[in-house]
């Protein structure tokens, strides 16, 4: 595997802007909102697998 050259006409490298206030509480919120479903997806998953061993 080998390196890739950047082309001489292309810039690939990026200047981030700093997140407003706003956008960053929105971000938190739906990372917030994965996780917690995630979370429960994990624990029903769970019960599946024990309620199959135990039987």
């Amino acid at each position: 595997m080998g390196l890739i050259k950047e082309p001489k006409d292309v810039d690939l490298s990026t200047k981030s802007e700093p997140w407003t206030a706003q956008e960053l509480s929105d971000f938190r919120k739906i990372i917030q909102e994965i996780k917690i479903k995630n979370a429960k997806r994990k624990e029903r998953a769970l019960r599946l697998n024990s309620k199959k061993q135990s039987v």
